[in-house]
């Protein structure tokens, strides 16, 4: 197989994690030799379907998903359960981004091969921390936010770099300090070892979406911080929530402007 997009094709539909984890560091390693690349005349995508994933964990609405306190290990794995399927549905997300997304530059490609390659090692260290719990993937009901997003973007690649990268995943940026200093209280150093990784590696993530962003904005002759707050009025209505994590933020490609916007739009939707 040479086709990029054929190849993100079959890691978007393989449904055993161990499975989706091969695939993608292959896919990567394959794209890094040379040996995959994307065909501009590739044929266009059908209609976004769900992506392949195990029968657990159970999908349940967001409300539903139960918070734990993270002084039993029950709790803390939990949450790291929680983190798990954040990563699972990243790897489909930024393999979505390749396959669904057709002439596009050659590093574009490169960029989201790259971060569905991270997605699948950080899910694999957190499903080694799950069993250290003694949990396993699954054991828990999860939502399908970061997917549903993506249906509702599947038309557009300007609407899709705008709101999953650096609405969506960027949200990691803003809590998982707080998940640290909670897991430090409870001197759960393992976890936090796995936070600081994936911390680190999603200021990269986000700096992708807002790359193309405002690669997509320029094609389309758009100003990109006008077009990004009225993509966050049109699709996240009353959701959007607050405080930033400026700092983390600013180094993932935002600007002061849009911070300050960020947070005057928060503001008003409590």
């Amino acid at each position: 197989m040479t086709d990029l997009h054929a190849a993100a094709k079959r890691c978007l539909d393989a449904s055993d994690p161990e499975e989706k984890i091969r695939l993608t560091h292959a896919a990567w390693d394959a794209l890094q030799s040379g040996a995959l690349r994307a065909e501009p005349a590739s044929p266009a995508p059908v209609p976004i379907g769900a992506p392949g994933r195990p029968e657990r964990p159970q999908l349940v609405p967001q409300r539903q998903v139960p918070h734990r306190g993270l002084g039993s290990p029950e709790g803390r794995a939990a949450l790291v359960h929680a983190v798990a399927h954040i990563e699972f549905n990243a790897i489909n997300l930024a393999w979505d981004a390749v396959y669904r997304f057709r002439g596009m530059p050659d590093a574009y490609y490169r960029d989201w091969v790259s971060c569905a390659n991270d997605e699948a090692r950080h899910f694999s260290m957190l499903s080694t921390r799950l069993a250290e719990l003694g949990h396993f993937y699954g054991d828990f009901g999860a939502h399908n936010g970061l997917w549903e997003m993506a249906e509702k973007t599947a038309h557009h690649d300007t609407a899709r770099m705008a709101l999953v990268p650096r609405v969506l995943e960027a949200r990691g940026l803003d809590v998982t300090p707080g998940m640290i200093e909670r897991l430090r209280a409870v001197g759960d150093e393992g976890t936090i070892a796995i936070l600081e990784v994936i911390l680190r590696e999603e200021v990269a993530h986000v700096a992708a979406g807002t790359r193309w962003f405002r690669w997509c904005c320029e094609r389309d002759g758009l100003e990109p911080r006008e077009t990004f707050l009225d993509l966050l009025r049109d699709y996240m209505g009353r959701n959007l929530r607050g405080p930033f994590n400026r700092p983390a933020r600013l180094e993932a490609g935002f600007d002061e402007d849009e911070l300050d916007s960020l947070t005057a739009l928060a503001l008003a939707e409590t």
